[in-house]
């Protein structure tokens, strides 16, 4: 077994063992709190240019079962766990975790302290990170290495390379993918949906020309201040008055596009236990959630939006409505995977939108 080191910015190291690829790598170290779901986790593409730490001690007791994927590939840099199971066993399973990393070339970490490292995180701040099987490392220079490592413009990296579509006789929707997971296409194609999925680079004149009914906007990594582009066509989207639903990035990307601003968290929400309020029925429902950027409330025109969902537990915006328009965004993942289903109501509500936006 192979001796593994990671090092953070801020000088701490933590040693353990090598699992997956040994290759070294460099990136922002997030934690995600989920029990269960790792696959899903793994194959998350906002995950991208980030370094996953599992807060649950034990990973990979079930194995990997590939229909539960949430794209086609696992994303994020580096993988860092207590303890990855011996054994996995399911009867769906099809291999263990530590080939399924090895095959993909993702570099991982266990036997550290999770919980310390989480600590860590959580007093200081999300923080850059090594990991790597070298036992020679100069702390001083590999620190100044750290140190320079922005995730940069990363949608460009996950969205699809073409466009397709998932055959329906429902509502016609165009699903921009920013990194989407496979169960938001497959929650409206479950509904009836003919979901078109475009890359994120697609204008808005291409995606109006085809006369949707309703346009989704995914989920995806990075910052969304970084999206310039993007955020230029989602204005346009704005004005088109096609009805609009939108989920984590997309969330974040039409505040923006409409005159909003937003910020980096400390140390973000990742996990499948959040609890959001929703403000029009004071119900409270728990949420499956993976983001490091909200959107700042002060920095909202009044007159264009407002607060639909807030996270019970540091109130900050989960959700937003926006007045005079068929359009509702959220900072959650009501498609879940792993997360729990609470919020899948959403997909019926953007569905009642469209017909009578009609």
């Amino acid at each position: 077994m192979m001796k593994a080191f990671l090092i953070l910015e801020d000088g701490t190291v933590f040693t353990g063992t090598s699992i997956g690829s040994t290759r070294e790598v460099i990136s922002e170290i997030v934690f995600n709190t989920s029990m269960t779901g790792y696959l899903e986790v793994l194959t998350d593409p906002s995950y991208a240019g980030q370094a996953v730490v599992m807060t649950y001690p034990l990973i990979g007791n079930y194995g990997i079962c590939k229909e539960d994927m949430e794209s086609s590939k696992p994303w994020p840099d580096a993988y860092i766990v207590r303890e990855l199971s011996r054994l996995h066993s399911n009867f769906r399973s099809e291999g263990s975790i530590q080939d399924f990393l090895a095959e993909n070339d993702i570099p991982g970490i266990s036997g550290i302290d999770t919980r310390a490292l989480t600590k860590i995180l959580r007093e200081k701040g999300t923080l850059n990170g090594m990991v790597t099987t070298n036992e020679n490392f100069n702390l001083e220079e590999t620190i100044a290495k750290i140190k320079t490592y922005t995730t940069g413009k990363v949608v460009e990296k996950v969205t699809c390379s073409e466009k397709r579509v998932l055959a329906g006789n429902g509502k016609k929707v165009a699903l921009m993918d920013f990194g989407a997971k496979k169960n938001i296409a497959k929650s409206l194609n479950d509904r009836g949906c003919e979901v078109t999925i475009y890359p994120a680079a697609t204008t808005a004149e291409e995606i109006i020309a085809t006369n949707p009914d309703g346009i989704m906007l995914s989920n995806g990594p990075g910052d969304p201040q970084e999206c310039t582009e993007i955020i230029k066509e989602i204005k346009k989207l704005y004005d088109s008055n096609i009805p609009i639903f939108a989920i984590c990035l997309g969330h974040q990307l039409m505040a923006l596009a409409t005159g909003g601003d937003t910020h980096k968290m400390k140390y973000g929400h990742r996990g499948g236990n959040h609890p959001v309020k929703d403000l029009s029925t004071n119900k409270v429902y728990i949420s499956s959630q993976n983001h490091g950027y909200v959107v700042d409330t002060d920095k909202m025109d009044p007159s264009i939006a407002e607060v639909s969902f807030v996270n019970v537990n540091d109130g900050t915006v989960e959700g937003l409505h926006y007045l005079g328009k068929n359009i509702f965004t959220v900072q959650f993942h009501p498609e879940a995977s792993p997360g729990p289903q609470d919020s899948e109501f959403l997909f019926d509500e953007f569905i009642k939108m469209m017909e009578v936006s009609k």
